[in-house]
């Protein structure tokens, strides 16, 4: 009999605490009924009675309303910008003009580089 007690007794006292914690923890605009700070004295005062009402009574559902309308997506999730690509081809003047402009580049060591008006030493 003593066992059974003192099992009942150690439940009691983990569901209390975990009552307080989750009120402690749990968002303020989400608490229903009482303030928060209500609902962690009646959890202290009354230890099972207190948790049992703080998990029927105060702690409230997830509300859609409380919920970030907007949310980042990715580039390659977002159905908006993957609709807007186009795959347009290259031509073959655009890709000569392209291999022309880099090969310009190659040659002249000073046409990548921005003048910053220093002079070199």
């Amino acid at each position: 009999m003593a066992r059974l007690l003192v099992g009942l007794v150690a439940v009691a006292v983990a569901f209390s605490v975990y009552a307080l914690v989750d009120c402690l923890l749990f968002a303020r605009a989400r608490v229903r009924g009482l303030p928060k700070l209500v609902w962690v004295f009646i959890v202290l005062l009354f230890p099972v009675i207190g948790a049992v009402l703080w998990f029927l009574i105060g702690r409230g559902r997830k509300n859609p309303r409380l919920q970030p309308v907007y949310r980042t997506v990715g580039p390659d999730d977002d159905p908006d910008f993957l609709g807007n690509l186009r795959a347009e081809p290259v031509t073959d003047a655009q890709l000569r003009e392209l291999e022309q402009q880099l090969a310009e580049v190659d040659d002249d060591p000073d046409a990548g580089r921005a003048d910053t008006g220093r002079s070199e030493r």
